[in-house]
């Protein structure tokens, strides 16, 4: 069983209830694979990464994973009621010494074909126009949030909608825990399909980059896919820029999507205007719409219709309450009012972003204006994203765990006037980018006046050595004249998140970053209940508590 497999596998409960049937002939011919003689009679009606999650009638999928070859558990899948076994030839050397006696599909590279052959059995994405309109949202912050403002506004619009995210996965009114941000190639397939079967209109999805490195949304086509920004993050896959970049790129092709909406934050934005153009390049510029956030940025260079200028830009920004309401402008004339109550600049971003890939799917322009004014629907709940706990202390729980993300969610809760102090509390994952430790530490001291290192998810690594990491940062940031005045290491993340709402005062801000919707804590293999949300509550109760006590 592959150990991605293994993560995401509550997915895979979701299934459509009429597959169509697949020879194994037509599944080594999709896999550009080769099917043993005499083994072509069964009929393939589902596919499955995992073993545990196997039904009668499945294609087990057994991959090379990081600790095992899926070839290993092919006994379990047969006893399961797997007809046959897709892999490559180390799983077919493996399966020729165990004997397991189903027949094997050998591809070169058969992670690469598995969205196709999920494609063709769950018929996930027909061209009959029954499909749901399908979203992708991409970049390294803001997808969750943009898929969930995104569907908001298409309910205004009168949409049934689903939803394949970071925190949820939602067909129709079913809601099951999301463990990766995209599910593996099968679960997207046969999720998809059960969103049609259940009337489904239109649904987003986050794609991440570790999504397309690994082929988990190969043999789906989108509707609109948009571009949030490009930081510091996942290094320790991509291993440079450039290849994290490269690997983002892949979503705008005319294979992935029919439509891209790029933001781009401003004229230095290298990333967002590289995107752009690299859009404009695969799917042409009137394929491709532009968000300006701050003033001017290039258009096509190569002379298309938007060479004057991005198509929409965003003006008359004003703060209302905590959030801000502001104008779409397109070059055309046309202009949409928004607003969101989400707090922080980067929500504008995420809100613009849903609202010009609403219009670029079809939507009119006066229809959204209509939703937008009747239902507020960008000021939706996002669980875990800039998500108020407290008011005295303001008190938020935010998943920034890189050194950009972490940088704007200070700024959207720096309290007002400068009149009280900002705490922040965070720490960083284990075996994951380890240059971005240092980094977020310096982000904090610079941006904040208290800030406590603590636990984020160590997994298997020493969580000693991350708090250091990320402390070092900070204090060496402290010494440069940061604005940090006390930087404090404090474990485990309960305690730590205690430690802060005690030293706030009620003109103070206390965000609690990094984890968001997260419920358990992966220490040394072991998950641990902790939700960042319910501790910070608990310590605010507590805390209101003993100054009644105190009067």
């Amino acid at each position: 069983m592959d150990a991605t497999a293994q993560q995401g596998h509550d997915a895979q409960t979701m299934r459509p209830a009429r597959p169509r049937p697949l020879s194994l002939a037509e599944t080594a011919r999709l896999a550009g694979g080769t099917l043993g003689a005499g083994e072509a009679s069964a009929a393939v009606t589902g596919v499955s990464l995992d073993s545990r999650q196997l039904r009668p009638g499945d294609l087990y999928a057994a991959l090379p994973g990081a600790r095992a070859h899926g070839a290993q558990f092919a006994a379990d899948a047969r006893r399961a009621g797997a007809v046959a076994v897709l892999t490559d030839t180390a799983g077919r050397e493996l399966l020729e010494r165990s004997g397991v006696g189903l027949p094997v599909v050998v591809a070169p590279d058969p992670r690469r074909s598995v969205g196709a052959i999920a494609a063709r059995v769950y018929g996930s994405r027909p061209e009959d126009g029954t499909a749901p309109a399908l979203f992708a949202v991409t970049g390294t912050n803001g997808k969750t949030t943009t898929t969930y403002f995104t569907n908001s506004l298409l309910r205004a619009l009168g949409h049934r909608t689903g939803l394949i995210g970071t925190i949820e996965i939602l067909a129709g009114d079913e809601s099951i825990p999301s463990r990766l941000t995209t599910p593996e190639a099968p679960h997207v397939h046969s999720l998809l399909a059960l969103m049609r079967e259940r009337g489904i209109t239109a649904a987003s999805m986050e794609v991440s980059s570790h999504a397309l490195q690994f082929h988990r949304v190969d043999g789906v086509r989108y509707d609109v896919a948009g571009f949030t920004n490009l930081t510091q993050d996942h290094l320790d896959l991509h291993g440079s820029m450039e290849e994290y970049f490269a690997v983002k790129a892949q979503l705008f092709t005319p294979e992935r999507t029919r439509r891209a909406v790029v933001v781009v934050q401003d004229v230095d934005d290298a990333w967002g205007l590289r995107m752009a153009e690299h859009a404009r390049e695969q799917l042409g510029a009137e394929h491709v719409d532009t968000i300006a956030l701050r003033g001017d940025v290039p258009g096509d260079r190569n002379g298309g219709p938007d060479r004057h200028g991005a198509d929409w830009t965003l003006t008359a920004l004003d703060r209302r309450g905590i959030g801000h309401a502001f104008e779409l402008r397109h070059r055309d004339g046309r202009a949409l009012r928004v607003s969101t109550g989400l707090p922080g600049d980067f929500n504008v971003a995420n809100a613009a972003l849903a609202v010009v890939m609403v219009v670029a799917s079809g939507a009119g322009v006066a229809d959204v204006q209509r939703a937008l004014d009747d239902a507020d629907p960008l000021t939706t709940d996002v669980p875990g994203r800039m998500q108020l706990v407290g008011t005295e202390p303001t008190a938020v729980v935010d998943f920034a765990h890189n050194p950009d993300a972490l940088r704007r969610a200070l700024g959207a809760v720096e309290p007002p006037g400068r009149g009280g102090r900002l705490i922040v509390v965070f720490g960083a994952t284990g075996e994951r980018d380890r240059s971005k430790r240092p980094i977020m530490g310096e982000v904090a001291a610079r941006h904040a006046d208290v800030v406590i290192v603590t636990d984020d998810d160590p997994h298997d690594e020493e969580p000693a050595g991350i708090r250091e990491q990320v402390a070092g940062g900070a204090r060496a940031a402290q010494e440069a004249g940061a604005r940090a005045t006390e930087v404090l290491v404090l474990e485990p993340r309960a305690v730590a998140i205690r430690a802060a709402v005690a030293m706030a005062g009620p003109e103070d801000s206390v965000l609690v970053a990094g984890r968001g919707h997260e419920t358990v804590q992966e220490i040394r293999g072991v998950d641990h209940p902790l939700d960042d949300r319910e501790e910070l509550r608990a310590a605010l109760a507590d805390a209101q508590q003993g100054r009644w006590e105190d009067r």
